[in-house]
């Protein structure tokens, strides 16, 4: 009933699942979060910790072992349960080589039970007849003392052996009491774990449906904002081609403004440097005048000067300028050409170009209004198709019917409650019964060794052994006449459970644990001699499915969903439903209707274009950019100005201390004057100047070929926006449709996931198999194996005590006759009476004694009221 109703209801998820199918594809970029599958708490904890006691089923199931050492015979236990009588009884040898531990442990019982009770009858009537110790007589040994200790001793270890196995079985018998009042708790957590399992079912398949808006709402996103999304797809590959080509116009852009201010500084300059020549060549001219004059004055005829004044005025022809500015062409003309071309503002029109190309979004954005309207009004649909199905299905009162089947079950349940507690006690009571047997022999035992060790006298005689020590010694052949009277029976208590519990752990329990009882149940034809498989033969009547009970077990046991678990995808094929080809046709038809139209877009007018081709004919390239870099290169003079005033400054350091060397030193100042005021700015014209000329010449440089460069990248540019665009955008839209699409594609993944992880997680089904398992091996099995193991204990050291008890009691009971050793000179009739060994007898080797016969040897009452022996004398030796 229960999996027939789960069936059904997993069934109805499925049909609910149809309808979220009408979502799309997994996004490329990005992942949408769905959040968490809201699930439920379940409380069932299938985990059973025994505490100390554990210490106990551990020992048990060593011993266990070593009794039954066998793997689990599946082969035979799947032939039993197929029925195969025939092939069990030929292997039967198999069987009884599996149970060899516990048939020989049972054997051993049944010979202790028909022997225990035969063995005691015969001891009762040998003691009787005054044998087996029954007669009351003690022989007098020197190692008395150690004996009796030597069995104090070991009756007390054997004791308490006996005490520690009853502890263990009542233990055992409390540890199943306590166990089983929580089973209540654990019983009824399981039953509030189905019934959230189902309430909470409702509320996770709303949750997956609803989650379709985040899918929904992040298309809508990108809809609205489709403009920089598909326009900056679409940009950034006409961009290849576009970008470079304006960028390429934008720079002779540049370049012609840059040529103007070089061609106005080349002009300047060229002006500048001509009037500064003109006026240094003057001031040279007048300083040579000058030097010239005074190398004539009469001081430079005297001896030792002349020569210096004649080397000065050799070098004279220095002072005048290297280079001649005037001979070079002017740039006027080309530099109003430069100027005619800027008339056009081509760096404006490139700008527009770019401005134009950047509005793409823009234009994408309102040339598909319509489209993503009606791709909006699709998405609509799709989420009142999603919400219309759920509703029509009648989920509510399948899960209503199944809450009402558990409710009842759990009633069912609870009913039988009282009738477990009251077996229970009935069970407890019986346990308590038989571990008060074993108690009472204990306290015979205990007490028997209490009163005879403390009332035991070493001074006195077996005869006169005083009534606590001979308490002592009743006592413990009481406890010798209950352990015959219980042993048997106790046996065959220890025998019965030892049969049973040990079989069920090792064919049950530990079959269990590690899943080779779910290989039998497994079996293929093993219930169901028509099926392979008996699960899946049940709930979906193919048999031919691979769902195992060991799979169920583990897929619910790591708490995945009912869906994965049971395999439902036998019934209805989530990838099929959710198979989103035949729900984004109509968003694929709308994305086909996508037309983006960039005709009027225009990089550069024909105005612009003429205006680059009007910048190559301005005459720049046809300079003579070589004179100029010729005169440069020369010095400003002949001669460097310092140097030369420095030479002259040594020269008329030469000459001897007056006018003529005050002059030269004189002249020297004035050159460096003229090298301070007119030379240096005459080089820094020329450094500019320079500058200006390198500039032009690498403008100019196959000025040509690169401005038809730039006008055929903006044609092949143009090309593209106009003849192949369409392409392009007919691909970027391909693509971000697949961003659409995707986003429904990562919506449907994760509710596949969600199917086959989270919805249904089917933790509880794992849970009751472990909650049987948990009452069954380790609270009522490992309960009940500790229970005969601690009484087969006991059982088993009966048999040592009770004959260490019997050999025990001689020590402590009152003796009728004892060993007597008398004085034969003075009392001859005794020595007679005793004979030579001092033994109380009728017969000596037997011949009868005359003188006993007279005097009865059991009549010693009569003679000595005390004892059986005469009064001690103070000559007796002790």
């Amino acid at each position: 009933m229960i999996g027939k109703a789960g069936l059904i209801l997993l069934m109805l998820w499925g049909c609910t699942l149809c309808g979220s199918q009408t979502s799309m594809q997994k996004s490329p970029q990005g992942t949408l979060d769905f959040g968490f599958v809201p699930s439920g708490v379940y409380e069932t904890h299938a985990y059973f910790e025994p505490g100390p006691i554990g210490i106990l089923f551990h020992l048990v199931h060593t011993f266990l072992h070593v009794v039954q050492p066998n793997p689990f015979p599946q082969d035979l236990i799947t032939k039993v349960a197929q029925q195969k009588l025939r092939e069990v009884k030929q292997e039967y040898k198999k069987a009884i080589y599996y149970e060899i531990g516990f048939i020989v442990c049972a054997s051993l019982g049944v010979l202790f039970v028909l022997f225990m009770p035969l063995v005691g009858l015969c001891f009762c009537m040998c003691r009787c007849c005054d044998n087996c110790g029954g007669e009351m007589h003690q022989r007098q040994k020197k190692n008395a003392d150690c004996r009796r200790g030597f069995f104090v001793t070991l009756l007390f270890v054997t004791s308490l052996i006996i005490s520690a196995g009853v502890l263990c079985a009542y233990s055992a018998n409390q540890n199943l009491s306590t166990q089983l009042k929580g089973v209540r708790k654990l019983v009824n957590s399981n039953f509030r774990d189905l019934k959230t399992f189902v309430n909470d079912t409702p509320a996770q398949i709303d949750y997956l449906a609803n989650q379709y808006n985040t899918a929904k709402n992040k298309v809508i996103s990108d809809l609205d904002n489709i403009g920089p999304l598909l326009g900056s797809r679409i940009c950034a590959q006409l961009g290849k081609e576009i970008i470079p080509a304006l960028d390429g116009a934008l720079s002779l852009a540049g370049a012609m403004r840059e040529t103007k201010e070089a061609l106005e500084n080349m002009s300047v300059s060229r002006e500048v440097l001509q009037e500064a020549t003109n006026s240094l060549q003057v001031n040279l001219i007048n300083e040579q005048v000058r030097l010239s004059n005074t190398l004539n004055d009469p001081a430079c005829s005297a001896p030792g000067v002349s020569s210096t004044c004649s080397d000065i005025r050799r070098t004279l022809s220095q002072l005048s300028i290297n280079a001649n500015y005037s001979a070079l062409p002017n740039v006027d003309t080309e530099l109003a050409n430069v100027k005619n071309v800027l008339k056009t503002d081509l760096s404006n029109i490139v700008q527009k170009g770019y401005s134009t190309f950047n509005d793409t979004p823009d234009l994408i954005k309102n040339q598909t209004k319509n489209i993503v309207a009606d791709i909006k009004s699709i998405l609509d649909d799709i989420g009142s198709n999603i919400t219309s199905f759920s509703k029509q299905i009648p989920l509510q009162d399948t899960l209503a019917n199944f809450t009402l089947y558990l409710s009842q079950s759990q009633s069912y349940v609870e009913d039988y409650y009282p009738v477990i507690d009251q077996y229970d006690f009935y069970r407890w009571m019986g346990c308590i019964i038989v571990c008060c047997m074993v108690v009472l022999i204990i306290a015979f035992n205990f007490l028997g060794l209490l009163c005879g060790t403390c009332g035991y006298d070493k001074h006195a005689s077996p005869t006169t052994r005083g009534f606590i020590s001979n308490t002592g010694g009743n006592l413990l052949m009481a406890g010798v006449g209950f352990s015959f009277m219980f042993s048997w029976v106790l046996m065959i208590i220890v025998m019965i459970t030892f049969i049973v519990g040990g079989n069920v752990e090792k064919l049950v329990c530990e079959p269990f644990e590690s899943r080779a009882l779910f290989k039998v149940l497994d079996t293929p034809y093993l219930i169901n001699p028509y099926w392979k498989n008996f699960l899946p033969g049940f709930l979906y009547q193919n048999p031919e499915i691979d769902l195992t009970f060991e799979k169920l077990y583990s897929n619910c046991k790591e708490n995945k969903g009912i869906y994965a678990a049971l395999q439902l995808d036998n019934i209805f094929n989530i990838s099929e439903y959710l198979n989103t080809s035949m729900y984004t046709k109509d968003v694929v038809d709308v994305f086909e209707f996508v037309n983006v139209d960039l005709s009027d877009m225009v990089l550069l007018d024909a105005n612009a274009k003429q205006n680059l081709l009007n910048f190559t004919n301005t005459g720049i390239v046809s300079i003579n950019y070589e004179a100029y870099l010729a005169e440069l290169n020369k010095g400003v003079t002949k001669v460097d100005l310092l140097s030369f005033a420095n030479d002259l400054e040594d020269q008329a350091d030469k000459l001897p201390k007056g006018a003529l060397e005050n002059a030269l030193k004189g002249h020297a100042s004035s050159i460096r004057f003229i090298h301070g005021q007119q030379v240096v700015p005459l080089e820094q014209a020329m450094s500019t100047l320079n500058q200006s000329i390198r500039f032009l010449q690498r403008t100019t440089s196959d000025l040509p070929n690169k401005v038809n460069n730039v006008i055929s990248a903006i044609d092949a540019a143009q090309n593209l926006i106009t003849n192949n665009a369409s392409l392009i955008i007919t691909l970027e839209t391909k693509k971000y449709m697949e961003v659409m699409i995707g986003y429904f594609k990562q919506y449907l993944n994760w509710v596949k996931n969600s199917m086959m992880m989270e919805v249904a997680a089917c933790k509880p089904v794992a849970n009751i198999v472990d909650t049987v398992e948990i009452v069954t091996c380790s609270f009522v099995v490992d309960s009940l194996n500790t229970f005969w193991f601690g009484l087969g204990c006991c059982t088993v050291f009966l048999i040592p005590s009770i004959i260490i008890s019997v050999k025990l009691a001689k020590f402590f009971r009152r003796m009728d006759s004892e060993d007597v050793y008398d004085d034969i000179e003075t009392i001859p009739m005794k020595t007679m009476e005793i004979g030579n060994n001092g033994y109380h007898n009728e017969r000596l080797h037997g011949i009868p004694n005359p003188v006993m016969t007279s005097i009865p040897s059991y009549d010693t009452m009569t003679r000595f009221p005390r004892a059986s022996a005469p009064p001690r004398q103070a000559e007796w030796g002790d």
